[in-house]
C-alpha cells in the first residue's frame, strides 16, 4: 500500500506543475495592469515602477515563472496586492467554509443518492425505478446557480426559514447556515449518484455469483446488500470522487449566490482586482484537493476490493 501511495504522489508531480504553469500563463494573459488596478489611474510612473519591482512584475517572464513555482511548492503564497495581508491567512480564514459546504453537500448526495439507486435497481421497470430516473433527469437539467437562487428566494427571503447570508458561528449555527447552499449542490449529486448506483447494481445483479447465491436460497436482502452492492461500489466510488471535485468547484457560484465566505468568493474578488498572489494561492489549494481526492479514491478501492488490495 505504501508503494502505491508513493507512486500516486509521484504521478501527481507533473500534474501539479502543469496546473501551476497554466495558472501562471492565464494570469499574465488577463487584460489590465495589476499596478494600475491597485494604485489607480492617478498613480505616478515612479509609484507604478516601484510597485512592479516590489511584486517582481518587472522581471522576465521565465524568471517570474521559476519564482512562482518555487514559492508555490514551498507554500510561500506571499501577500495580497490589495490588502497586504498574507495569502495563507486569507485562505485559512475562508477555506474551512468551502470544505464545510463541500463535505455536507457530498454527504447529503451520498446519503440520498445510493439508497435511491438501490431502490431503483431492485424495482427495475416499476414505479420506484421510474421515479428515480425522472428525478435524475430533473437533477441533471437544473443548473446549480438557478436552483440556488430559487431556494434562496423561497426559503430564505419569502418564508424566512433560513439565513440570507453569512457562514454562522459555532457548530449548529454553521450547519443552519450551510444547509440551504449544501442542499442546492446535493440535488445534482443525488441525481448523479442515484443513477450511477442503479446502473452499477443492475450490472452486478446479472452476474453468475449472484444467480448462484439466489439458487442456494440466500435471502434477497443478503444477495443485494452483501453480494451485489459491495461489488457495485467500485464505480460508485469513482463517481463519488468526481462528484466531490465537482462540488468543490461548484461551490464557487453557490458561495456568491448565498453570500457565504469561502475560497470561491475570495478568488472571484481577487480575479476582478488582478490580485495575483491570492489567485495563485487559491488555485494551488484547489489542485492540492484534486490530488488528495484522487489518492483517497485509490485507497477506497483497496478497502472495497480484496483483489486490488492483494496487488497493492
Amino acid at each position: 500500500m505504501a508503494r502505491m501511495i508513493a507512486a500516486r504522489l509521484l504521478d501527481a508531480v507533473p500534474t501539479v506543475l502543469l496546473v501551476l504553469t497554466l495558472v501562471f500563463v492565464a494570469l499574465r494573459l488577463l487584460p489590465g495592469d495589476p499596478a494600475l488596478v491597485v494604485l489607480g489611474e492617478y498613480a505616478t510612473q515612479e509609484q507604478l515602477d516601484l510597485f512592479r519591482r516590489e511584486m517582481g512584475l518587472d522581471q522576465p517572464l521565465l524568471w517570474q515563472w521559476f519564482a512562482f513555482v518555487r514559492d508555490m511548492l514551498t507554500l510561500d503564497f506571499g501577500v495580497s496586492m490589495i490588502t497586504r495581508e498574507p495569502v495563507v491567512q486569507l485562505i485559512g480564514q475562508n477555506l474551512p467554509y468551502t470544505i464545510e459546504l463541500t463535505l455536507v453537500a457530498t454527504g447529503m448526495g451520498l446519503l440520498f443518492g445510493v439508497p435511491m439507486g438501490v431502490l431503483a435497481a431492485v424495482h427495475r421497470n416499476r414505479a420506484p425505478d421510474s421515479g428515480v430516473r425522472a428525478f435524475s433527469l430533473i437533477g441533471y437539467a437544473i443548473p446549480d446557480f438557478y436552483l440556488g437562487a430559487l431556494l434562496l428566494i423561497v426559503f430564505a427571503l419569502n418564508l424566512g426559514w433560513f439565513p440570507i447570508n453569512g457562514g454562522g458561528e459555532g457548530f449548529w449555527d454553521r450547519m443552519y447556515h450551510v444547509f440551504l447552499p449544501a442542499l442546492t449542490l446535493a440535488f445534482v449529486k443525488t441525481a448523479f449518484l442515484g443513477r450511477l448506483t442503479r446502473t452499477a447494481l443492475l450490472e452486478t445483479l446479472g452476474k453468475d455469483y449472484v444467480r448462484t447465491a439466489r439458487a442456494k436460497g440466500a435471502r434477497e436482502n443478503r444477495v443485494v446488500y452483501r453480494h451485489a452492492l459491495r461489488n457495485a461500489l467500485l464505480p460508485v466510488t469513482t463517481g463519488l470522487g468526481l462528484s466531490l471535485l465537482a462540488t468543490l468547484s461548484g461551490s464557487v457560484a453557490i458561495e456568491l449566490i448565498f453570500n457565504r465566505p469561502g475560497i470561491g468568493e475570495l478568488l472571484i474578488s481577487a480575479i476582478a482586482k488582478r490580485d495575483y498572489p491570492v489567485i495563485q494561492g487559491g488555485v494551488v489549494v484547489f489542485a492540492f484537493f484534486v490530488v488528495t481526492v484522487n489518492l483517497l479514491v485509490d485507497l477506497a478501492y483497496i478497502v472495497i476490493d480484496p483483489r486490488i488490495r492483494a496487488q497493492a
